[in-house]
């Protein structure tokens, strides 16, 4: 299974063409501000994307937490692996949304509004010096961790697959390259290509979209995975996996109309 080609996988790429179509989408709307604006401001399209698959992200780990926790033997390595990244990734959706703050319409406590770059209730933006702990150190571990996991180790473990047996004895996977190149290349061109303050969000909800089909391809799959997936019959796998394809862009739909009902905050980007 490791050595296969995936690009063609129907997860795999209708990962890649939700992403493609985002980022030809940005590209054709650039000439337009209020456009593009649209696209990329608070609870815009892309943001509830990056809320959405971040969420059932989560949901996907928590399902292989316990079903690995329920087969044994108990609080092992793997489970309390898989346990920290669920509770990190559900972490990560309600932050994107601080919280639904803006949904409930809550008002900030004083201290996010003193110490919060965007006056809202999230961890992600509170001030570090000039900038906001997001800018100034979760991008650089983001951007570490990322280039790590999705293009180091995977081409390191070509040559060396005890490497690879080792990071799943963790409980843990490395993505296809057949994945990750597309996903890596559509954020560089995201950078080059996007001229507005809030671009990297693209460049994020490229990663999301990328892990929510990496994570199930992993672990219900079986792709580019040593170890026994949840849905190991090939004929269960197959079906498995076209409706999931079908399910990422109904997703893509889904945070579309959200951005709608929200009124995808418009006028100088926060």
């Amino acid at each position: 299974m490791v050595n296969r080609n995936w690009l063609t996988h129907p997860v795999i790429a209708t990962a890649i063409a939700v992403n493609a179509f985002i980022l030809l989408l940005s590209i054709l709307w650039s000439a337009d501000p209020a456009s593009l604006d649209r696209m990329l401001v608070e609870d815009g399209i892309v943001e509830w994307m990056q809320f959405l698959t971040f969420a059932v992200i989560a949901g996907l780990l928590a399902f292989v937490t316990v079903d690995r926790w329920k087969r044994g033997p108990g609080l092992s390595l793997p489970v309390l692996a898989l346990g920290g990244l669920t509770a990190l990734v559900a972490l990560a959706a309600v932050e994107e949304i601080s919280w639904f703050q803006r949904i409930l319409n809550v008002a900030s406590p004083e201290f996010f509004l003193e110490h919060n770059k965007q006056a809202e209730t999230n961890i992600h933006n509170l001030a570090f010096g000039k900038e906001s702990l997001h800018k100034t150190v979760l991008l650089k571990l983001i951007f570490i961790a990322g280039i790590t996991h999705n293009l180091v180790l995977p081409l390191v473990a070509r040559s060396r697959p005890a490497i690879r047996e080792w990071i799943e004895r963790l409980g843990l996977y490395l993505p296809p390259l057949a994945a990750s190149l597309p996903y890596l290349l559509m954020v560089i061109l995201s950078h080059l290509l996007i001229e507005h303050p809030r671009k990297g969000e693209l460049g994020e909800m490229f990663g999301s979209v990328h892990y929510l089909a990496t994570v199930f391809g992993a672990y219900f799959l079986g792709i580019a995975y040593g170890k026994q997936p949840l849905f190991e019959h090939a004929p269960e796998a197959g079906r498995m996996a076209k409706l999931f394809a079908m399910f990422l862009v109904f997703l893509l739909l889904v945070g579309w109309l959200l951005s709608a009902g929200a009124g995808a905050m418009t006028g100088p980007a926060r």
